[in-house]
């Protein structure tokens, strides 16, 4: 066989071997040690990023009151930029963006067969944890809390209570979406039940110390807040930029959750996964409201965008097509919303003059 038709038949081999379900080439992606504060770089000089939209980004990083700012290209370290007292080993709430955590967990507890999310939620909670009828709890799965859609009444005066007299039916499952906190709390109670372990010490084992993260868990009121610094942070989206992967541990096996994770679980609000929000759909709904808006949730960013989005703008940007993941931690750069806001369009703008 001629030089010229071997290459290209092996070119075609790779090509038909590749799946975008699988995770992103090993030798391709950088995975920084465990237990260490080393961390590869790569500049923006040698990414051929534009040098001179870096001061205008942080910026406006800093004029909207952010803490921390990370940057990875393939898992090395473009941007990690810390403003007024801040610094690497300072920890900040994640909020809502620890919702992925959440999820992540669930995925893991499925597929070592201690839950199933199209199991009704009362198989781990045990029956009687709401206001409902036996019937009208045993119709809400796992799958209904993950995806927002648990048909709880999210009008009572604490969204975020998770006690039975505030946990009242409205709607069927699966019938209307909303973002209800309490619904999403519950998940907590629920793999605990399943596995028989704490939420918080089954999470430590299963993703935060087999990545080199750190962080707690901490319980405030009906809130399990998570903290970490912003590389923890940072070390989870490149988990999730390699679907579950982490350099040679499998974290999460099970591509068919990942998939289902990260992509539109239901019609009612299509820019939402398993707590994951997503880019790049037709239509998208925010938390707070009933509103179903058309477009893209944030035009200025990629369409294959997932994320995690906390209240006060803590952001976990994941961009599979460009190999990034990005953090930002601070106090709000827009408004005080729980998820997305203008933030994230302006924010994306000042991003894109960097590395387009």
């Amino acid at each position: 066989m001629k030089p010229t038709i071997l290459f290209l038949f092996m070119a075609a081999l790779l090509l038909l071997g590749c799946s975008k379900d699988e995770p992103v080439e090993q030798d391709a992606l950088y995975f920084p040690p465990i237990n260490s504060n080393i961390w590869e770089t790569k500049s923006l000089a040698e990414l051929g990023w534009n040098t001179n939209a870096e001061q205008p980004l942080y910026a406006f990083l800093e004029a909207n009151a952010t803490d921390a700012f990370i940057i990875l290209k393939n898992g090395r370290m473009v941007v990690e930029k810390y403003f007024g007292t801040y610094n690497e080993s300072k920890v900040h709430t994640w909020n809502s963006a620890a919702k992925t955590l959440t999820a992540f967990t669930v995925g893991i507890a499925q597929e070592e067969g201690l839950l199933n999310i199209n199991n009704p939620s009362s198989n781990y909670l045990g029956e009687g944890w709401s206001s409902l009828t036996p019937q009208q709890e045993a119709k809400i799965t796992v799958w209904n809390h993950l995806t927002m859609t648990t048909g709880l009444d999210y009008n009572v005066p604490q969204n975020f209570c998770t006690d039975k007299t505030c946990l009242i039916y409205k709607n069927e499952p699966s019938t209307y979406w909303y973002y209800h906190q309490a619904a999403y709390t519950l998940l907590d109670n629920i793999v605990t039940g399943a596995v028989k372990q704490d939420f918080k010490d089954y999470f430590n084992t299963k993703i935060r110390d087999k990545i080199g993260m750190t962080g707690t868990w901490v319980k405030t009121g009906y809130l399990n807040l998570y903290f970490s610094n912003a590389r923890s942070m940072a070390r989870f989206g490149l988990l999730n930029l390699n679907k579950g992967v982490w350099d040679k541990t499998t974290v999460l096996a099970d591509k068919n959750y990942f998939n289902a994770m990260t992509t539109t679980s239901q019609d009612l609000n299509k820019s939402y996964g398993y707590l994951y929000w997503l880019n790049g759909k037709s239509n998208y709904k925010i938390p707070g409201s009933e509103t179903l808006y058309s477009g893209k949730l944030i035009p200025n960013a990629p369409d294959d965008l997932i994320a995690g989005l906390g209240a006060f703008d803590q952001k976990l940007y994941i961009v599979p097509s460009k190999g990034l993941v990005i953090v930002r931690m601070g106090d709000s750069g827009d408004e005080d919303e729980l998820g997305p806001t203008e933030f994230d369009n302006n924010l994306w703008k000042k991003i894109n003059d960097l590395i387009d």
